[in-house]
């Protein structure tokens, strides 16, 4: 038994050969070669923050200026370097990802009109 339907028979799009078509898995490697890296960037540089708050208490609490920490601008840069990727993702996707995207939902869209 097979949870696969032919599309001849049902009349509809087969969605299963669509995602096991080059284009959508050229797709979805362009999108893990930005992912995979930047989730890896990020990983380490919070365990680096985590490690250094917990063990280099010294280095994170030396005054930068006034009442401000090296630890409390490695906390800030964490957010800076979240909302970083966000935009460099969202840059991303709107030139590698999102015109591949459209021309195979397009091609989707005229075949499902057409059946």
């Amino acid at each position: 038994m097979t949870d696969r339907i032919d599309s001849e028979s049902a009349g509809g799009i087969d969605y299963i050969a669509v995602e096991e078509s080059p284009r959508f898995r050229q797709l979805k490697k362009t999108q893990r070669s930005f992912i995979f890296p930047m989730a890896a960037f990020f990983l380490i540089w919070y365990f680096v923050y985590v490690l250094l708050a917990a063990f280099a208490t010294d280095f994170m609490g030396q005054r930068v200026w006034g009442d401000i920490t090296v630890g409390l601008l490695f906390g800030l840069g964490q957010f800076v370097t979240t909302f970083a990727i966000t935009m460099g993702y969202v840059s991303f996707a709107n030139r590698k990802l999102d015109p591949k995207a459209q021309e195979i939902r397009e091609e989707l869209e005229k075949a499902q009109a057409q059946a």
